[in-house]
């Protein structure tokens, strides 16, 4: 088989999606960035408990913080865990990656969205957009393009 491809029937590595992002914002650039998790989170992750839609990423004394992410607790978590799902976690970046965002974030007026969620050689990475919030109208104007990009392929597949 080659190299890069799935069997038919594996598992896709994404673990959550946060497809509300693409639509409020404009996403300017993309950067993976690791978790420091706990071993009930884990297995949450592996359950596909996961929940992005609220979260955001936030940078405080030097460091970034996934912060509003939702994992649910397995019912068969252990005893002595109190988990909680909206904990802040704390995300692994490199110390040029964390100035540049630094920089981007407070002088520039961008903001983190966290993208997607996904097993990477057995570790969980985040996807961290660097994005500029849409008005209304370019939340319009996308979907009007959408909207005739689908137009477009029916008209083809007919003729």
């Amino acid at each position: 088989m080659a190299k890069g491809k799935k069997k038919p029937g594996t598992p896709s590595s994404t673990i959550a999606l946060n497809k509300k992002a693409k639509h409020e914002y404009h996403i300017e650039q993309r950067l993976e960035a690791g978790l420091v998790l706990e071993g009930w989170e884990v297995k949450s992750m592996r359950a596909g408990r996961v929940q992005l839609k609220e979260a955001y990423v936030k940078i405080l004394h030097g460091e970034g913080f996934l912060i509003g992410c939702h994992l649910s607790p397995l019912p068969s978590a252990s005893t002595h865990v109190d988990p909680d799902p909206t904990r802040t976690r704390k995300l692994l970046l490199k110390r040029t990656e964390l100035s540049r965002l630094i920089g981007q974030t407070e002088r520039a007026g961008y903001t983190l969205v966290p993208l997607a969620m996904y097993w990477q050689r057995g570790r969980a990475k985040l996807e961290i957009g660097l994005a500029k919030g849409k008005k209304l109208h370019d939340k319009r104007a996308d979907e009007k393009d959408r909207d005739w990009q689908r137009e477009k392929e029916r008209i083809f597949k007919r003729h």
